[in-house]
């Protein structure tokens, strides 16, 4: 199907509203994503304090676009396998805890990446 030619697919503005509802939902929701939100805050605010280049901002808005949307689509993830799996299953748990870890091991290079570009402005 063509995006947009079907009568109920809905118009890129509505699915661009859509994506802004998803996102509140989240936040609104989900701790993990206020933690992470939080997290780009601080990196955004020592960006502004060290007085970052260009491309050291761009690894670090990057980082930080990478690490939420990592865990909007985890967040997703588990919501979908909450409806199929209601009731305690080994493979819901399983999927949800491999999710997650995907996230995880995210954040890990994104600190490592943090910590690089940060102690490189900050020798500079």
């Amino acid at each position: 199907m063509i995006p947009g030619k079907h009568p109920s697919h809905p118009t890129f503005k509505r699915s661009f509203l859509f994506a802004i509802q998803g996102f509140r939902t989240a936040v609104r929701q989900e701790r993990n994503i206020k933690v992470m939100l939080v997290g780009g805050c601080l990196a955004i605010t020592l960006g502004l304090a060290i007085g970052l280049d260009a491309v050291s901002w761009a690894i670090i808005l990057l980082c930080c676009g990478v690490v939420i949307s990592a865990e909007l689509l985890n967040t997703s993830i588990e919501a979908v396998v909450d409806l199929v799996s209601p009731e305690f299953h080994p493979l819901a748990g399983k999927a949800k805890d491999i999710s997650a870890a995907a996230v995880w091991v995210l954040c890990v290079l994104v600190a490592v990446v943090g910590i690089i570009v940060f102690a490189n402005a900050i020798v500079r």
